[in-house]
């Protein structure tokens, strides 16, 4: 029996000792590659950095090439960023230890915008910022603003699931998403609609990111100092499932009519980032499709799927949350789970990589080529998927891996669904032994 139980530990021991060392010895190569092409690149990040609740080790930070030129990481979490004309940084974030709380108790966390002087006497400075106390640091980030042309700013409100326009420290127009959607009675208390982006598209337009709805909507501003959806991309269709929308009490129905405004999750689960590429086109980090897509407005006015990238280099995508097609035709991705950011040409090979340290938001190269106005950008050249051959991940195990990353930033990025397993596997066999063992101690 004491053969037995020692036979379970050491088996348990000796396989999870094989997974780590042949995984790493397996592992694709992290260190920075030189560019394919041998093209000078600048690229601005965000960086949500990691630990519990993904709100430590945040950062913004210049790229020349693949070094760094200089970082600011005085909040929690950077989400996206934008180098403005004048040379400062705009950045949404969160942080937490303000005094100043509201209704909310002190210390509290703070999100909103900040502007960075990466020039300033003293190193890269916060300058300027516009923020607000929320009841939790979960799920109530801005994580996206837009500079207007005539002054102030456009962003997201995930707390109170609004756009807003913000001039001089003032909120001077606001779209609340309980006119199209369900609303609960209190939006800051749950993870309801996730609205996490907003470009402007056009003359007072604006293409907005309703993530946990699985759709983006076009708002446009009217006469009467309202807001108007002008159109929605993957809109809900008749007797289509909600599943996707539903889990976790994220959208419900409230109103009792039995449906829930949800995009069809084949098209679009849970996405970040669109880039309006010109009318009828858009690029989508689609998220919980582990792909990035360009989708088209077919003539019947429905939204299909034109072109996608599902792995680069032989590694599926995990959860990218940013994708910018460049003027010269390439796509900018921001890979976050598998921390890295990659640029693919127009056939979906990497022509540049970079492997972040913590878990990066978004990813933009600078100059910005187009910046806050209406614009036509180069579409895909290919049709159907470019870059394949990534393995898809289960489930159960996908999520897992999540939260490994989450907890643990630091985790190597080859510690994906199959060593969660095998890990798994690992530890019931060391537990079983020492079960045995225990029996075989109680029943001496």
């Amino acid at each position: 029996m004491r053969s037995r139980a020692v036979e379970l530990v050491l088996l348990g021991v000796l396989l999870f000792g094989l997974t780590v060392a042949g995984s790493a010895l397996a592992a694709p190569d992290r260190s920075t590659p030189a560019a394919a092409d041998g093209a000078e690149r600048t690229t601005l990040v965000g960086s949500q950095g990691g630990g519990a609740g993904w709100h430590e080790y945040g950062s913004v930070y210049l790229l020349d090439g693949s070094d760094v030129e200089w970082r600011e990481a005085s909040a929690d979490s950077y989400f996206d960023v934008q180098r403005l004309p004048d040379g400062r940084v705009l950045a949404g974030f969160m942080h937490g230890g303000y005094d100043d709380c509201g209704p909310y108790e002190s210390p509290c966390a703070h999100t909103g915008i900040r502007l960075i002087d990466p020039d300033a006497a003293d190193g890269p400075t916060v300058v300027e910022e516009y923020s607000f106390p929320v009841r939790s640091q979960s799920n109530s980030e801005i994580h996206d603003a837009e500079p207007l042309p005539g002054g102030g700013f456009a962003m997201t409100d995930m707390d109170n699931e609004r756009i807003v326009i913000v001039e001089d420290g003032e909120v001077t127009w606001t779209w609340n998403a309980s006119t199209l959607y369900d609303a609960p009675a209190d939006p800051t208390r749950t993870d309801w609609l996730h609205i996490n982006d907003i470009d402007r598209v056009g003359e007072d337009r604006f293409l907005v990111s309703v993530r946990n709805a699985n759709q983006l909507v076009v708002v446009e501003r009217t006469d009467d100092g309202g807001g108007e959806v002008v159109e929605i991309v993957n809109a809900d269709e008749d007797g289509s499932s909600d599943a996707s929308c539903t889990s976790s009490s994220q959208l419900r129905d409230t109103d009792g009519d039995g449906d829930v405004r949800c995009g069809d999750p084949e098209i679009l689960d849970h996405q970040h980032n669109p880039q309006w590429l010109g009318d009828g086109a858009v690029l989508v980090a689609d998220s919980d499709n582990d792909r990035v897509v360009e989708l088209h407005r077919s003539d019947d006015g429905d939204w299909e799927v034109a072109w996608e990238v599902t792995a680069v280099d032989g590694r599926a995508l995990h959860w990218p949350r940013d994708a910018d097609r460049l003027a010269n035709g390439h796509t900018l991705i921001t890979d976050t789970l598998n921390k890295r950011i990659v640029e693919l040409d127009e056939n979906g090979s990497a022509v540049w990589t970079y492997p972040t340290e913590r878990i990066p938001y978004e990813a933009d190269r600078v100059p910005r080529e187009f910046q806050g106005t209406e614009r036509d950008l180069p579409l895909a050249t290919g049709d159907g998927v470019a870059g394949g051959g990534g393995a898809a991940g289960l489930p159960v195990l996908s999520t897992l891996v999540v939260g490994v990353r989450a907890v643990a930033p630091w985790a190597p990025v080859w510690f994906g669904e199959v060593q969660v397993g095998l890990t798994l596997v690992s530890l019931a066999l060391v537990l079983a032994g020492g079960t045995v063992s225990a029996r075989r101690r109680l029943g001496s």
